[in-house]
């Protein structure tokens, strides 16, 4: 099944077996099939945290070059990060946190909207936005800051984060305000060059 379903999604997705069984036995066939990484059950929260960053880290294609150093002058650089998974939230803000970033978190479009409009103009350089939020989806949260009395918040660097991949999703995002549109599971050097493009744009424009 492992070889059919990487036939289908390719060599850079991760598949991880999540198994209550010792599985080091089987492990060399597994991985010859294609499986990325094992997962033991009881799931840990830490463990499955620390075997999914590694997994996404292990399956940059080999011709890729490595994943670019921030520069300098990025480093320390304040992040919002929007996402309600705890998983995912903890995720992003580790592999963000370890490329330098300066990184907060909100569980929701309400909590990121209220941070930014309480936040001090420059704070904050970026907004990383989930789409699928309670409470207010990424959509109505980037609406809500674009449309802050202050110019300044309102024009933050918005990013869509989220698992909804297709052009139209991408269209639609671009179309409520935000600034670009990075699909799950994140591919950490895409989301660099993503983030590093807007970055460096923004402050060639102050």
């Amino acid at each position: 099944m492992v070889r059919q379903i990487r036939s289908i999604i390719g060599d850079n997705t991760p598949i991880i077996i999540v198994t209550a069984y010792d599985w080091t036995a089987f492990e060399d066939e597994a991985r010859a099939a294609g499986v990325t990484a094992f997962c033991n059950k009881p799931i840990f929260l830490s463990e499955l945290r620390d075997t999914l960053i590694a997994a996404t880290r292990n399956t940059l294609p080999e011709q890729t070059p490595p994943v670019p150093d921030l520069t300098e002058h990025l480093k320390g650089t304040r992040l919002l990060l929007a996402e309600d998974n705890e998983l995912n939230r903890e995720i992003a803000e580790a592999l963000l946190t370890n490329s330098g970033f300066l990184v907060e978190t909100a569980e929701d479009g309400n909590v990121a909207v209220d941070k930014v409009k309480n936040s001090a103009p420059g704070y904050y350089s970026l907004v990383l936005m989930d789409i699928q939020m309670p409470h207010m989806n990424g959509y109505d949260a980037t609406k809500a800051i674009r449309a802050l009395e202050n110019p300044s918040l309102a024009r933050i660097p918005i990013v869509a984060m989220t698992a909804n991949a297709f052009e139209e999703d991408r269209n639609q995002a671009l179309a409520c305000g935000m600034n670009a549109h990075i699909a799950k599971p994140i591919n950490i050097q895409n989301l660099l060059e993503v983030l590093t493009d807007i970055l460096n744009q923004e402050g060639r424009e102050r």
